[in-house]
């Protein structure tokens, strides 16, 4: 299942639809302005929170944190010796460990668990400049999760660069 994203330049308080294949709302990412820290919920089209996704204070290494139902599910850092490529590690709360990897703000890399492919984020599949899917190739995976993660690297690369 492919999710449309419309990209733009994000800042804290920003709010935009993800579409499904047939163009109808499936999640909002709403951000949250005046916090502390950078926060985003993930929300299904009825306005329930389904992921909070929240910058982690007072790291070493830039960490996000992705919540569901208030309670940690994993955290994502950028992994630590990544010459060529953007590189993350999603560490989820029973220690399984997601890898995303290629070019992170170019809007081309995937998912993987143990080698994989959980999820393909791109741009080769529209003409419209500022516009991604995040394609769900496992029918069975998380699809709040895999968008979610997509987001969540894809902010934490902009305020790398």
């Amino acid at each position: 299942m492919k999710y449309l994203v419309r990209d733009k330049i994000f800042a804290i308080g920003d709010d935009y639809w993800i579409e499904d294949e047939q163009g109808r709302h499936a999640f909002l990412v709403d951000g949250k302005a005046m916090r502390l820290r950078d926060t985003l919920e993930l929300k299904d089209p009825d306005g329930q929170v389904l992921i909070t996704l929240r910058q982690k204070m007072f790291s070493l290494r830039d960490t996000m944190t992705i919540e569901r139902d208030e309670r940690p599910l994993a955290t994502v850092r950028r992994k630590r010796l990544s010459l060529l490529r953007n590189h993350y590690r999603v560490t989820l709360v029973e220690g399984t460990e997601l890898d995303v990897s290629g070019r992170i703000l170019d809007r081309e890399f995937t998912v993987e668990y143990e080698g994989e492919l959980l999820a393909h984020v791109s741009r080769q599949w529209f003409h419209v400049r500022d516009t991604y899917a995040v394609n769900v190739v496992r029918e069975d995976a998380d699809t709040a999760l895999l968008v979610a993660v997509a987001v969540c690297v894809i902010r934490m690369a902009e305020r790398e660069d």
